[in-house]
């Protein structure tokens, strides 16, 4: 995530599910902040705020909050937890920043940072995090470069699943084969992930949702039935 990301269209696909699906489970959000960085126009997909016949009724509340916050130029995940369109979620916020960290301290310092995170949400039901470019193998994990910060390794994502549901984002690639296999890879790869919500305007992306108990699956089918036509359930 960066913060001028805030209310661009991805936002208001994964924070309508988050609100669709946790109930009233205890939701925590591992941030994965990265400094604002890449090209110029990236997080500028906000036309959607314009269409309110194609896009408001999905979830109102959450519509009328992300406009909110990107009409009055206060783009950023603080302006997110203040809104309250999250309820009492719990927000695991240090910033992925190792720009001031010396190379040869950088893989201890990521580690430090994700105990961090994962004790910041540790009595959440429901974990949603949200790197800024998604899932990689660990074996191609490289916490010393600073391009890295924007990934979540596989031994992150299955750690902070462990014994509760976690949702984890995944920005899809140019993976050769198209994204619909490149969702099924990472599927197989993910401990205890049967079930995954690919999202297709604009920007492609996923969600992928480890340890589903009943209701939350309920509640994610209901959501891909309103949502229809925007993004699918993807299975095993």
């Amino acid at each position: 995530m960066q913060d001028r990301y805030t209310g661009d269209v991805g936002d208001f696909v994964k924070y309508g599910l988050l609100r669709a699906i946790t109930g009233s489970k205890r939701l925590g959000i591992a941030w994965y902040l990265h400094p604002d960085a890449g090209p110029a126009g990236d997080g500028g997909h906000t036309e959607y705020l314009s269409q309110h016949e194609r896009w408001q009724h999905l979830d109102p509340r959450l519509f009328e909050a992300l406009k909110r916050i990107v009409s009055d130029d206060d783009r950023s995940v603080g302006s997110l937890q203040r809104s309250g369109v999250l309820g009492n979620a719990t927000f695991a916020g240090k910033r992925l920043d190792v720009s001031a960290v010396r190379w040869r301290e950088r893989r201890d310092w990521r580690l430090r940072w994700f105990k961090e995170t994962r004790n910041q949400v540790a009595h959440c039901d429901v974990v949603f995090a949200d790197p800024d470019n998604g899932l990689v193998s660990d074996t191609r994990f490289r916490p010393e470069r600073k391009e890295d910060a924007k990934r979540i390794p596989l031994a992150e994502a299955t750690a902070l699943g462990e014994g509760r549901t976690a949702i984890i984002y995944h920005h899809n690639s140019r993976r050769v084969g198209g994204h619909l296999l490149e969702v099924r890879y990472w599927m197989k790869r993910l401990p205890g992930c049967s079930i995954a919500y690919y999202w297709r305007p604009w920007s492609n992306r996923t969600f992928f949702v480890v340890n589903a108990d009943a209701e939350v699956a309920r509640q994610l089918e209901r959501f891909a039935k309103r949502w229809e036509g925007h993004g699918e359930l993807v299975r095993q």
